[in-house]
């Protein structure tokens, strides 16, 4: 009996582990990283990342000299969707990533891994919680 206890347990921590190692590829080239308000999603540098509560499904209001202060998480043309991630084209035909459909971006003022400086700024802009 503890025999057979013991190995179901071991399965079931092998299929845990295997179900975080699958949510960790979720994220594709973005990863999660700890910050001071818990954890975020973050570029692959661990900058960051934020949404801005004025864009629209799929599409980015951000341009000009809003991106220079929040740039886009560009993305290749041969980015594929992984997840809850997605690719959008923005208006100047660069692509970027998006989660849940909302354009996806970093902050000038974050300057480390792990900074939240742009979280709740003007109360439109929110760091992303995986």
């Amino acid at each position: 009996m503890q025999k057979a206890v013991t190995t179901m347990l071991a399965a079931l921590a092998l299929a845990a582990g295997m179900a975080i190692a699958q949510a960790d590829e979720d994220y594709g080239p973005l990863k999660v990283q700890k910050t001071s308000v818990g954890n975020v999603l973050a570029d692959p540098k661990g900058m960051t990342l934020y949404t801005f509560d004025k864009d629209t499904p799929g599409k980015s209001a951000c341009k000009g000299e809003c991106a220079t202060y929040w740039p886009p998480v560009g993305a290749s043309a041969s980015d594929k969707p992984v997840g809850d991630l997605t690719v959008i084209k923005r208006d100047d035909g660069t692509m970027q990533w998006a989660d849940h459909g909302k354009p996806l971006y970093t902050y000038v003022k974050d300057k480390a891994p792990g900074d939240v400086t742009g979280d709740k700024v003007n109360g439109v802009w929110h760091a992303v919680t995986p």
